[in-house]
């Protein structure tokens, strides 16, 4: 007897012998619960149902069993390798002759990504020694897969970076050491070569069928356990990765396909056992596996492929802008029709985009007729672009919209880093100059002196210096130090500017301030929120 019918007899004979003495009470309440049944069934519907009512006949299914995965292994995992890299890192002989452990900065990154925040195994933060690491060094191990017969072989880039040598294992035990032929950190994709012939290979898929929702298999070696198998679906696609900066440029393909240490290069395969992606990260909070993993698309792993066979490193487009979000405030504070679209907030000075006109407050809508949702989408779509090609944009400008054509530039390290900047404040001159005395935000303002102008990297009559941001400002975030650039599409290089342009700005209204903080530019949406001050 299951414990919720126990739950339901009498828990004693006193109990029972109570029920049994009170007959008339029982069948009075079984009687009023009979009688107020049919009060309750004829209860008239509503005039107007909220929804329709259910179908007469079962609607057909949408999905019919589970798949088996067992023929698409045995076709395609010969095809899927082990990659072991080894490094031997430098070290320093002690006054004994012993040798001492690298400090924990000379210690490459796809090492600490293998054994974690704790460090290697004997090393700082270690737990004790591994038994399968060589003498004199250490070894990373992951996954990777065949692309041609001739022995091309398809990894990330964080499995072999920095690795003295580089072992391939195949199925049938043989192993090989592997050229690296070229390496991407941006993609995370490298490209090795075996020298062998007649292997077995993978075919890849078209990218763009790949959906959210569809079965996909992950083949590799977590935890250095050859050719485990694991299953799922694709969670999205086109996904962001807020925590790889580095990486703006990889849609992701997001999934809840089991990956853990190890997988990493692995591939990840549709039903009809072609690649449709490389696996390459998870979020985690313990290390391992918790639900959510990434894969590198792809059609953007074999591009950069393709261009380490050919060159060695892999070009990118770029417009010289930085952009962001679109959010409620700002799509109010614009006057948009939607969110839609990647907000300009910064030009970089005789870049593309500075020569075809774009300007602060632009909003890019699409690329080459394909339409931006977020602003995550716009950088993979340019840096795919080959350099010196040209691009179209729909740009949304004072609410219409403007076609342009950028012919886009290679991207190189110090553009990207110029992407990326730090959130330290500014630090305002200590001379005197000139404040605003009163404007709708309550916002205190100071004119930049020279020094800090050229500190700033400000052109001449370009900014204003925050020196109270006020009770409205502040609280949407406009901290002291921070430089004005504009107020919506209009600039300022004064306290008196600035008045000027919230001058008729009413209790209520939302004003756009492009703010620049440290290296960063950014949009804030201000709601006024009284009488001027």
């Amino acid at each position: 007897m299951n414990r919720l019918t126990m739950n339901r007899l009498p828990t004693s004979l006193s109990a029972d012998r109570r029920l049994r003495s009170r007959p008339l009470h029982s069948l009075m309440l079984v009687g009023a619960i009979v009688a107020a049944l049919p009060v309750a069934c004829t209860a008239q519907p509503p005039a107007t149902p909220i929804a329709p009512p259910p179908a007469a006949t079962p609607a057909a299914p949408l999905v019919a069993g589970l798949p088996d995965f067992t023929h698409l292994v045995q076709r395609v995992g010969p095809a899927v390798v082990n990659i072991s890299a080894e490094v031997t890192p430098k070290r320093e002989r002690t006054a004994r002759g012993q040798p001492q452990m690298p400090d924990e900065d000379q210690i490459p990154e796809f090492f600490r990504r293998f054994f974690g925040p704790d460090g290697i195994p004997g090393g700082p933060g270690g737990g004790g020694q591994n038994p399968r690491q060589p003498r004199g060094g250490a070894r990373s191990i992951g996954s990777g897969f065949l692309i041609s017969q001739d022995g091309y072989v398809l990894t990330n880039h964080h499995v072999v970076d920095g690795a003295d040598t580089v072992t391939v294992k195949l199925t049938d035990r043989r192993e090989f050491k592997a050229k690296v032929i070229g390496s991407d950190e941006q993609s995370d994709v490298a490209l090795l070569k075996i020298d062998a012939k007649d292997l077995p290979f993978l075919r890849t898929a078209n990218a763009s069928l790949t959906k959210a929702g569809q079965w996909v298999v992950a083949i590799g070696s977590p935890f250095g356990l050859d050719h485990s198998v694991t299953a799922g679906i694709v969670s999205a696609v086109g996904r962001s990765n807020p925590y790889a900066p580095d990486q703006r440029y990889v849609p992701f393909i997001q999934t809840d396909v089991a990956i853990n240490q190890g997988n990493s290069g692995g591939p990840l395969l549709n039903t009809s056992g072609e690649v449709v992606g490389i696996n390459s990260q998870i979020f985690s909070n313990s290390g391992g596996y918790m639900g959510v993993s990434f894969a590198i698309p792809i059609d953007v792993a074999m591009n950069s492929a393709e261009q380490l066979r050919a060159k060695g490193k892999v070009s990118r487009g770029q417009l010289g802008v930085v952009v962001e979000p679109l959010t409620a405030e700002k799509v109010a504070g614009f006057k948009l029709p939607d969110s839609a679209g990647a907000l300009i907030n910064q030009v970089l000075p005789g870049g593309p985009a500075d020569k075809a006109g774009l300007v602060p407050g632009d909003v890019i809508r699409s690329v080459n007729g394909t339409k931006i949702y977020e602003s995550s989408d716009l950088p993979p779509l340019i840096g795919n672009i080959a350099p010196g090609s040209k691009a179209r944009l729909t740009v949304l400008r004072d609410g219409k919209n403007v076609e342009l054509t950028v012919a886009v530039n290679e991207l190189d390290g110090a553009s990207a880093a110029g992407l990326t900047g730090g959130d330290a404040p500014n630090r305002p001159g200590d001379s005197a100059a000139p404040e605003s005395k009163s404007n709708a935000l309550g916002i205190v303002a100071q004119d930049v002196d020279p020094a800090a102008r050229q500190r700033l990297s400000l052109k001449p009559g370009e900014g204003v210096v925050v020196r109270d941001p006020g009770d409205s400002a502040g609280e949407a975030g406009v901290r002291q130090g921070d430089v004005i650039l504009s107020v919506g599409r209009t600039p300022v290089g004064s306290a008196a500017a600035l008045n000027r342009a919230l001058a008729g700005t009413k209790s209520g209204q939302t004003v756009m301030l492009l703010v620049r903080r440290g290296t960063q530019t950014q949009f804030i949406a201000v709601q006024a929120g009284g009488a001027e001050k």
